[in-house]
C-alpha cells in the first residue's frame, strides 16, 4: 500500500468521524433537546455513541433519523427520542447499578455506559446476545455486563439495582422486577396490550410504589415468564 493510499484512508477516516459526530450533535439538538429532554447525562451520552455501529450496514444512513430501524430477528432500535425520554425518566446521577431487560443492538445498554457506573443488560434471543457482546467487546465498554436468559425474572444474583429500564412492552411489570429494584429506585417500562402502550415509571419507596404515566408508545412484545408467550 502507497504513502498516498494511506494518507487518502486516513483523510476518509476523519472525514468519516466528522460526519457522524456532526450527525450525532445534529439529532440531540432537533430530536431531543428541542421535544423537552433537559438532562445533560442523557444529551452528552447521545453525541457520543455511535449510533450507527449499532445497526446493520445497510441502514447506517438512516442511523440519526427520528425512527426505529430494523436490527434482526424481529426486534427493532426505538427511535432516539424515545431512548431519551426512558433513560432521562431514570433520573440518573451517574454512580448507579443499572439494569437492562432487551438488550436488542446493544445501543440503549451503550448510552446507560456513558452515564453509570455499570449495566446488566439481559438477552432472550442468543443471536442478538453474541451479535451486541462482541460489539461491546470492540467498542470497550467494560462496564456492560450481559446475560442470555429469560429478561422479565431479573438478575437475582446481581440486585438490587438503582434503576431498571424495559425495552419491550408488556400486560403488566413483572414481580421479580419490582422486587429487584432498591429502596428509592425508579424502573421504566411500556405497559399495555400487543398493539400499543403506555410508557410507565415506578418509584419504589419503602411503604409503596408510585407510577407515572409518561404518555403512549409501541414496542415489541416483553416475551419470557412474566411476560407474553412466545
Amino acid at each position: 500500500m502507497t504513502s498516498a493510499v494511506v494518507a487518502g484512508i486516513k483523510v476518509y477516516m476523519k472525514n468519516e468521524l466528522k460526519k457522524y459526530s456532526s450527525r450525532r450533535r445534529e439529532m440531540v439538538k432537533k430530536q431531543i433537546a428541542s421535544r423537552g429532554v433537559t438532562d445533560p447525562l442523557v444529551k452528552s451520552a447521545m453525541s457520543i455513541v455511535p449510533r450507527h455501529l449499532f445497526v446493520s450496514e445497510a441502514l447506517v444512513d438512516s442511523a440519526y433519523e427520528d425512527f426505529p430501524l430494523p436490527i434482526g430477528e424481529g426486534q427493532t432500535i426505538s427511535q432516539p427520542y424515545i431512548i431519551a425520554e426512558m433513560t432521562q425518566s431514570l433520573n440518573l446521577k451517574g454512580h448507579e447499578r443499572v439494569l437492562e431487560i432487551g438488550t436488542g443492538s446493544g445501543y440503549q445498554a451503550a448510552v446507560l455506559a456513558q452515564m453509570v457506573y455499570k449495566v446488566y443488560t439481559i438477552e432472550r434471543n442468543n443471536t442478538l446476545f453474541l451479535q451486541t457482546r462482541k460489539l461491546f467487546d470492540k467498542l470497550k465498554y467494560h462496564n456492560i455486563v450481559t446475560r442470555y436468559s429469560d429478561g422479565t425474572q431479573g438478575w437475582k444474583q446481581e440486585g438490587p439495582f438503582d434503576a431498571i429500564i424495559v425495552t419491550a412492552g408488556g400486560q403488566k411489570i413483572p414481580s421479580p422486577l419490582i422486587e429487584q429494584l432498591s429502596t428509592g429506585g425508579r424502573l421504566v417500562m411500556p405497559v399495555g396490550d400487543n398493539l400499543s402502550q403506555e410508557l410507565i415509571r415506578l418509584e419504589k419507596t419503602e411503604d409503596r410504589i408510585n407510577t407515572t404515566n409518561l404518555g403512549a408508545c409501541r414496542f415489541v412484545k416483553l416475551i419470557g415468564q412474566h411476560g407474553w408467550n412466545e
